[in-house]
C-alpha cells in the first residue's frame, strides 16, 4: 500500500511539472495565455463527462476522463500560484480542514445513528461555517448560478428547509403540483407567454421540491428520463428504417405503435 502511495504521489509531481512547463516562457502559447475564468468552461465540460461515464460499466472511459478533470483543477491551481494567489498545498489544507470539521462523528465526539443523521449534521455544519463568513442575507452565495436549474433550484431548497420553511409532507406537495397545472392551463388561455412561462417554472420548481421531499435528485431523475426516451426513439428510428421509409414519413400512429413495442420490449 505505502509502495502504491509513494507512486501515486511521484507521478502527481510529474503532472504538476508537466503543467508548469507547459505554462513556461518557452512552453505551449495556447496553454501560456489560459486565464483561471478560460478554464471554467472546461472544467464543466469534464465534469459532465466524467457522469456520463459513472453511468456505464467503461472503466477506462472514466479513467480517462477523471484525468481530464484532474488535469483541469491543476492547471487553475497552477495559475493561481502564478499569481501567489494560493498554491496545490493551500488546496489540500483547505479541504482536509473541511473534511475532518464536517466529520465531527469520525473526528470528534458527536455520535450518529443513521446515514441522515450523518447529512443532517453535515447540513448544519455547513450553514453555521456559512454564518461565519457571511450575513444571513447571503444564504444562496455559495449556490453557483452556473449549475443547472433543477441541481441549482434542489440545493435553494435544501437550505431554506433546514430553517422550517417546507412542506409538512409529500401529499402537500402533490396537491400543490395539481394546484400549478391549472394555473398554468389559465395562464396557456390568456396566450401570454411570460406568464406562461412564469407558470411552468412554478411547476418544475414544485416538482423539484417533491424530488427533494423524497430524496431524489431531480436532474438525475430528469436524465435518467432523457436517456430512457432516447432509447426508446432509437428503437422508432431502427424500426422505421426497416420498413424502407424515412422518419418523417411515418404516421404519428406508426410511431405510437413502435413506441409502446418498445416499452413491451423492456427498453427502460
Amino acid at each position: 500500500m505505502k509502495k502504491i502511495y509513494n507512486e501515486n504521489i511521484e507521478k502527481l509531481k510529474d503532472l504538476i511539472l508537466l503543467i508548469k512547463k507547459l505554462r513556461a516562457p518557452d512552453g505551449c502559447p495556447w496553454d501560456r495565455q489560459q486565464k483561471k475564468e478560460d478554464i471554467g468552461k472546461y472544467i464543466l465540460e469534464e465534469a459532465y463527462e466524467v457522469i456520463d461515464c459513472l453511468t456505464q460499466s467503461d472503466s477506462q472511459a472514466l479513467k480517462e476522463e477523471l484525468g481530464d478533470l484532474l488535469f483541469q483543477i491543476l492547471f487553475i491551481t497552477e495559475i493561481s500560484t502564478e499569481s501567489d494567489l494560493f498554491s496545490l498545498g493551500d488546496v489540500l489544507d483547505e479541504i482536509n480542514e473541511k473534511m475532518i470539521r464536517r466529520h465531527p462523528h469520525i473526528f470528534g465526539n458527536i455520535k450518529v445513528t443513521s446515514v441522515q443523521k450523518v447529512k443532517d449534521n453535515w447540513q448544519k455544519i455547513k450553514i453555521q461555517e456559512h454564518k461565519n463568513k457571511k450575513s444571513e442575507n447571503d444564504l444562496f452565495a455559495d449556490i453557483p448560478r452556473s449549475l443547472p436549474a433543477l441541481k441549482r433550484a434542489q440545493k435553494i431548497t435544501s437550505i431554506v428547509s433546514t430553517y422550517g420553511f417546507d412542506w409538512k409532507d409529500a401529499k402537500g406537495i402533490l396537491k400543490k403540483i395539481g394546484e400549478e397545472i391549472q394555473e398554468l392551463h389559465a395562464a396557456a388561455k390568456t396566450g401570454n407567454s411570460l406568464k406562461i412561462e412564469e407558470e411552468l417554472g412554478d411547476i418544475l420548481f414544485t416538482v423539484v421540491n417533491l424530488s427533494r421531499f423524497l430524496s431524489i435528485d431531480a436532474e438525475t431523475a430528469l436524465s435518467k428520463t432523457t436517456e430512457k426516451f432516447l432509447r426508446r426513439f432509437s428503437y422508432i428510428t431502427e424500426q422505421v428504417s426497416s420498413l424502407g421509409i424515412k422518419l418523417e414519413e411515418a404516421t404519428p400512429a406508426q410511431m405510437e405503435t413502435l413506441w409502446n413495442e418498445a416499452k413491451t420490449k423492456g427498453l427502460k
